[in-house]
Parts: C-alpha cells; structure tokens; sequence
C-alpha cells in the first residue's frame, strides 16, 4: 500500500525529467562513504531516485497483476459457470480449448499477445497503451485456472437438491448459476487468485525485462531491472539489487497471503 501513497512522501518523482539532475548520478546508498541525503537507496546514472523508483515501478506491477487478475477472474467465471452447467457441447469445447492453452507456456502467451498487441496498436499509442497490453496478454494464461476450478464446482452443485427445486419453481438458469451456485466455488477461487496474483506480477516483469512490456517512461519492476541490468558490472550495484529484492518481498508476500488464506478457509484444517 506504501507504493500507492508514493507522491506524498517520495523523495521525487523519478519519472519527471523537471526533477532530475545529472550532477547526482550514481550516487551510491546513504549507508556508504559517499551517499548523500534524501537518496537512501542511490540513485541511477540519470540522478533518479531508486527508492522513488521502486516505489512508482511497484505501483505499476500491483495495477496490472491486479487487474489482469480480476479480469481473468470474470472470465473463468462465466465461462467454468457454462460449461459446468450445461455440459455437452460448450463443456467439450471451452474444456479443450482450456487444454490447448496450458500445453503452451504461460511466458510464450504472453509474449505473442503482446506481440500482436503491439503490432495492432500505431506507434504513437504503443507505449500509452502498454498496460492494457500486459494485462490481456497476462489474462489470456491465466483465465483457464478458474474456468477448470470453477467448472469442477459447477458440475458438482447443479446436482444438488436446491438446484433441482429452484429448476422446478421455474428460476431462469442464469439466477441459478449467479446466485445459488457461483457463491458456492467462490472459497477456491479467492484462493487460487491471490496466489495468481504473485504469478501476474512475475510474468509481467519477465515481460518488462524482455523489452515488450511496460516502456521506460513509465516502468514496472521489471523494466527498472532491465535498465539497471546494463550496469550490473560497472559498480553501480544498487540500480538492479534493490528493484530485485522489491519484486521477491513482493511475490513471496502475496504467496504467504495466498497460504494464509487457504489455511483459512478450509475447514478441514479448523
């Protein structure tokens, strides 16, 4: 939540090129000989703040696991919903589909979404545009998870008694599906999303990283590592180090929420 409030206590906004100044170029962190204050991570070779970085790039990660994450969520949900429900044709058909998509690799996906993507958009709205690519890139993988669970759920429910009544009373098969059975499958499914959320984050920095996620004007944890990926060797540690552990804090915070959360909501362990 720290990276939400950034503007209002970070020593500068690192993407404003009104604030930087080259004359505190590489800076090294406030604990060394020749650390200098309010820089207390360093700064890069453009004078930006890595801590201010970390903090704006860290927001950028959650937006997009966040959204790639309730937006693959919609999807799983209707469609495991459907094919749960009614079976025959559309649980065949969504079902392989489903398999197609995780005999590929979730990074390749996403790379020839984001491709496309990119390709599709003009040149000029490429890098405005690179959020919204990242997210369907990242959802495109993602959604078949919650689609099978919920599926496995859905076909289990529909026979019970309350679904049996409420198809005799005449209820419409979408009020049966959204309001009797879909609350019903939710305890895994908020399960299954927190620890996809870490997955969305890592997946959207391994696309950074690769060049063909967020752009440098407006970077996510992944591109602040590409970037100082290039000074690995020069001695300018720092510029990748910090972003790195940032994005590891990050993801194994969201696996022991995930855990937690598990723990939690099975009664079995109660």
């Amino acid at each position: 939540m720290a990276s939400f409030a950034a503007p209002l206590y970070a020593p500068q906004n690192p993407f404003d090129p009104a604030q930087l100044d080259l004359l505190n170029a590489e800076i090294p962190p406030i604990w060394m000989a020749d650390g200098e204050w309010p820089f207390l991570l360093g700064t890069d070779t453009q004078g930006r703040d890595i801590l201010s970085a970390i903090l704006y790039g860290s927001r950028s990660s959650i937006v997009i696991g966040i959204a790639s994450v309730a937006l693959s969520l919609a999807i799983g949900l209707i469609l495991g919903l459907i094919a749960g429900y009614y079976g025959g044709l559309a649980d065949t058909a969504l079902m392989r589909l489903g398999d197609v998509l995780l005999s590929i690799p979730t990074i390749l996906i996403a790379i020839l979404v984001s491709a496309i993507a990119r390709q599709a958009l003009p040149p000029e709205r490429r890098d405005v545009g690179a959020a919204g690519v990242l997210v369907l890139a990242i959802t495109m993988s993602a959604w078949v998870q919650y689609a099978r669970t919920v599926r496995a759920q859905t076909a289990v429910e529909r026979r019970r008694e309350y679904v049996q009544a409420a198809r005799l009373l005449h209820v419409p098969a979408r009020r049966i599906m959204f309001r009797h059975i879909l609350p019903n499958t939710l305890t895994p499914i908020f399960v299954a999303a927190t620890l996809n959320f870490g997955m969305a984050i890592l997946t959207e920095a391994r696309l950074s990283f690769l060049g063909i996620g967020m752009p440098p004007s407006q970077p996510s944890l992944g591109t602040l590592i590409r970037l100082g990926n290039q000074f690995l060797f020069s001695g300018v540690w720092w510029v990748v180090l910090f972003p790195v552990v940032q994005l590891c804090l990050l993801v194994v915070s969201v696996n022991l929420l995930g855990d937690w959360l598990r723990d939690a909501l099975n009664p079995k362990l109660r």
